[in-house]
């Protein structure tokens, strides 16, 4: 099998960690590695790249273009197990690394894990053949650790949080205290939106549903509330942050599919022709469903509060939401025009209120 070798610095990190520290010809890199697109596969998460920024990419290649370009930041590229560190000599750090050469981008034995945008101005320049790029590496044929090593490596440049939020689920490693703190619920949210029984069902938008209606960030903000203070909180495990998820799925369901059926006009549109499905309207629902809950639900029985009851007191709640037309009657002149409110604290805390007044003293009481 045709094959590069290239010198390269071996770097141990801890007992069963090591770099590959090398240089590349710039126009090589497209023969040794490719880019994982994050897209879904029958409902897995395949991937974690997003995609290309093209405006990005020129930028690059018209400076590599330039008299004089200098690209300091090494390239990250996970290896599979078919690369081979052969050392100068026993014990040494210092050696060759054998790269196997394939025509299936599929096969081959490289994935860009950072610089990818770097990767594809490198293949798209001309008159660039002799432009050494500096590549760290390591080796593993583990998914979840090249996932991982994305994320660690991104978290702290300007990616979409969504396409972070949707790889959390699918990692392990320990993560800053920020997105360790959202791994859970994004792990709820990826079950809401890929479990054909759910009424989220592929329509919360995410990196690879961009089609979806709802918001991720809006579904996350009323997932983390109720774990925090609401119905969620009675299946947490404080001690780890996480719980029962398939009771948690199971209030989250059950009360969703009963705000689809009792206010069906409203369900599966755009934020802009439906509130209900507006981060204002998410966020103030998630606090109805708290307090619905609250009122049926016994530690003792340890039964969960059910679809009919949640369908039940949102009945009687319909004349007082106004998601596609009409106006918001928040008293003392106050009226407001269905679709003037807005994402922000002012207005999400004036129809959470409102929501949750109606609801205690018309339903409740």
């Amino acid at each position: 099998m045709k094959h590069i070798k290239v010198p390269a610095l071996k770097i141990e990190q801890g007992p069963r960690r090591a770099l590959f520290s090398f240089a590349i010809q710039g126009k090589d890199i497209q023969k040794i590695a490719s880019i994982s697109r994050v897209k879904r596969h029958e409902d897995e998460l395949v991937g974690y790249q997003r995609p290309e920024v093209s405006n990005h990419i020129s930028d690059i290649r018209r400076y590599l273009e330039s008299e004089n370009p200098m690209i300091p930041n090494a390239l990250v590229i996970a290896f599979k197990e078919t690369v081979k560190f052969i050392a100068s000599s026993k014990n040494s750090n210092f050696g060759d690394l054998v790269i196997p050469l394939v025509e299936n981008d599929d096969d081959k034995p490289g994935l860009i894990v950072d610089g990818q945008q770097r990767a594809a101005a490198l293949r798209e320049a001309k008159d660039i053949d002799t432009f050494q790029m500096p590549v760290s590496a390591f080796i593993t044929d583990d998914v979840q650790e090249q996932r991982e090593q994305f994320i660690l490596v991104n978290s702290t440049k300007p990616l979409p949080k969504g396409l972070i939020y949707e790889l959390l689920p699918y990692t392990e490693t320990q993560l800053s205290s920020n997105l360790q703190k959202r791994r859970f619920p994004a792990t709820i949210l990826d079950e809401l939106n890929h479990n054909e029984k759910s009424p989220f069902y592929q329509i919360i938008q995410t990196a690879t549903n961009p089609a979806g209606v709802v918001k991720d960030n809006s579904i996350l903000k009323l997932i983390e509330a109720s774990l925090t203070e609401g119905a969620l909180y009675n299946f947490r495990d404080p001690s780890t942050g996480t719980g029962d998820i398939e009771k948690m799925i199971e209030v989250l369901s059950n009360y969703w599919a009963a705000v689809r059926d009792v206010f069906p006009e409203a369900w599966g549109k755009k934020p802009k022709d439906s509130r209900l499905m507006h981060g204002a309207g998410m966020t103030a629902l998630g606090h109805l469903m708290d307090a619905i809950f609250d009122r049926y639900y016994t530690d003792e029985h340890e039964k969960n509060v059910t679809y009919e009851q949640f369908k039940a007191d949102l009945e009687q709640m319909q004349s007082y939401c106004k998601w596609t037309n009409g106006y918001w009657d928040f008293g003392s002149e106050d009226k407001v025009k269905w679709n003037d409110l807005q994402n922000i604290s002012r207005d999400i805390q004036k129809l959470t209120n409102y929501l949750l007044r109606k609801y205690r003293i018309e339903v409740w009481s």
